[in-house]
């Protein structure tokens, strides 16, 4: 599976968005992200040590939570893993070059239900004004 293709899915689900978060496009249900372009940073890299690091497109993709996580990572579908920057984070990342078609598109679909459970529905409430002259909360007044 190939970064467009992933995208394409990802795209196509209801009301999503795509933005550019860290540097790299994000894919987002109202406020809240479910999947996005993860390459490795040099802290990354550094912690493979010696062993290969995984190669190509890499997507990140949120899950329900840790439990969910680790039973996903035990079954051990091929390209999903994780890495040390996202211990005790509900996401995964996923070498799309390894994966099968299906186990993506089934973590994408699984992210986006998390973050349509997530996403804010109702507008923030409005803080409520200050009369111009009026001391704020909790300031001492002059004597």
């Amino acid at each position: 599976m190939t970064l467009d293709d992933a995208a394409a899915f990802a795209n196509g689900l209801p009301d999503v968005v795509v933005a550019t978060k860290w540097g790299n496009r994000t894919w987002l249900v109202g406020d809240q992200f479910f999947a996005w372009e993860r390459p490795f940073s040099k802290a990354d890299l550094k912690r493979f040590g010696d062993e290969t690091p995984p190669s190509g497109d890499i997507l990140a993709v949120k899950v329900e939570n840790l439990d969910a996580k680790d039973a996903l990572l035990e079954i051990g579908p091929p390209g999903f893993f994780t890495i040390a920057h996202f211990n005790g984070y509900a996401a995964v990342l996923i070498e799309l070059r390894r994966a099968r078609v299906r186990d993506v598109r089934a973590a994408i679909l699984g992210g986006w239900r998390v973050a349509t459970s997530l996403k804010t529905t109702r507008p923030a409430k409005p803080r409520p004004r200050r009369r111009p002259g009026t001391p704020k909360r909790g300031a001492r007044r002059s004597s």
